[in-house]
């Protein structure tokens, strides 16, 4: 090879470097706690995760919001310390510590110098076994929460996700993505230490710790703090089916004069256990992961209609949807839909080529080992393998889960999952303007305020002639 030619041909990939995960120590304590310890002496750091199979889907009709309040305020004091002593005791640490309640799960996170590692377990069982709920930090809480309610009314995505869940996934409680302002402003201390008892309860939670720990002696002080916390009989809850549907539907939520419209195509998908995962996962980073998938490629590259194009694979613990969005401007929207719709076909129909397969695959197995090259992100990947009870190998052959996937499987789950005669649009914008582009491409339109209340269609239809 002479001259510059050595610079047409790009260089080879290296070998890849083999994934291992450190020995993981699982035990149970006798109230059921499950202690789960990955020893890494790499950083003289820690990182903490105790987990509850209990999330938002889980409050009670009367008490939506109750989870996601009671998480937010258990560092705002206990038996103990007030909100300031906490907030000035893990500042002194040099520590965090913040509690999170998702569809699914609750989970309190933690992380600190190895150091200190007595100090911040004893803070963790403080907050989890004594919290005080304040009145006054709870009036806060309500006061804030309202405030930021009002704002994401302000925000198209939110917009556009509260429609298509409610599309999606009807009376089952998924199709909430946020309580209301009554919701919130009803809740009491009462509400919370019910949630409380009900979702914090050993027996129905795992305690994963990475980091710079002898192995022994933090499953002796988890003992030490944890273990006189009862067991408790387990809640068991019946969730509804999520909404059928057979046709395609358009839903506008109607922002006069808005400059741009909020697409957002989606039918109901996998959970995360489903055999289907690993050919879903390659399908959607073809179509539409990224700045090189089919999608982004056609409605920005190509046409310009948009910033970005994407799909979203949204699995959850009971079930999940398939999305595709992208915000473009008003007077394409139709345009745009068209050329959607024309990916999500293709997909289906027609055999990936080996090159599309082989750099989704690539990037997948390797952008999956830099996920764990910090403690916190190997902690979440643990995290998420005991939360949705994956395989004990799961992190181990992830990589040759993603390169077993044929041009084969991305077409049959494509065809099964990607569904574009019965997808729910959702788009926020223009109504006015929408309607003349967009309504062709559904059998039902139906128009909300930003408020979510119904507008009548015929009146909108009026307007836009």
């Amino acid at each position: 090879m002479t001259g510059t030619d050595f610079r047409k041909i790009p260089p080879q990939p290296l070998q890849p470097i083999e994934f291992t995960v450190p020995g993981v120590f699982e035990t149970t304590l006798e109230n059921g706690l499950r202690i789960v310890v990955l020893q890494d002496n790499r950083l003289p750091l820690v990182s903490y995760r105790l987990a509850f199979n209990w999330g938002d889907i889980n409050d009670p009709t009367e008490s939506i919001g109750v989870t996601s309040a009671m998480a937010s305020m258990l560092n705002e004091g206990t038996a103990n310390y007030s909100s300031r002593q906490l907030a000035d005791e893990i500042e002194r640490l040099g520590a965090s510590i913040s509690v999170h309640a998702s569809d699914d799960f609750t989970v309190m996170s933690a992380s600190t110098l190895s150091l200190y590692s007595t100090e911040i377990m004893r803070l963790v069982a403080e907050m989890t076994l004594r919290p005080s709920f304040p009145e006054d930090e709870l009036d806060l809480y309500r006061r804030n929460t309202v405030e930021h309610l009002k704002f994401q009314r302000s925000q198209p995505g939110f917009l556009a996700n509260e429609q298509a869940a409610r599309l999606i996934f009807g009376s089952h409680p998924y199709s909430r993505v946020s309580p209301s302002a009554e919701d919130i402003e009803k809740l009491t201390r009462e509400d919370l230490s019910i949630a409380h008892d009900l979702a914090f309860i050993p027996n129905n939670a795992v305690f994963i710790i990475v980091g710079d720990v002898d192995r022994e002696e933090i499953v002796r002080q988890i003992d030490d703090l944890f273990g006189s916390w009862p067991k408790s009989q387990l809640t068991e809850m019946a969730f509804p089916e999520f909404a059928g549907r057979n046709r395609r539907s358009l839903t506008i939520v109607d922002r006069p004069g808005s400059a741009q419209s909020n697409i957002v195509l989606a039918n109901s998908a996998i959970d995360r256990k489903s055999p289907d995962y690993f050919p879903m996962l390659v399908m959607n980073q073809i179509l539409g992961a990224g700045a090189s998938s089919r999608v982004f490629m056609n409605l920005r590259e190509e046409k310009g209609y948009t910033y970005g194009a994407y799909t979203r694979l949204d699995a959850k613990r009971l079930g999940g949807d398939f999305e595709a969005t992208a915000e473009v401007r008003t007077a394409v929207t139709g345009d745009s839909l068209k050329e959607f719709f024309y990916e999500l076909d293709r997909i289906r129909t027609e055999r990936v080529p080996d090159e599309e397969m082989s750099d989704a695959k690539n990037f997948l197995t390797g952008v999956f080992p830099l996920r764990a090259e910090t403690q916190e992100g190997m902690t979440n990947l643990v995290v998420n393998r005991f939360l949705y009870d994956l395989p004990e190998n799961y992190l181990q052959s992830y990589r040759a889960n993603v390169e077993a996937v044929t041009a084969d499987d991305v077409q049959r789950v494509a065809e099964r999952y990607v569904r574009p005669q019965e997808m729910a649009m959702v788009i926020v914008g223009d109504a006015k303007e929408i309607i003349p582009q967009a309504s062709s491409y559904a059998d039902a339109v139906e128009i909300f305020d930003t408020e979510g209340n119904p507008i009548n269609v015929s009146d909108q239809e009026a307007a836009a002639n």
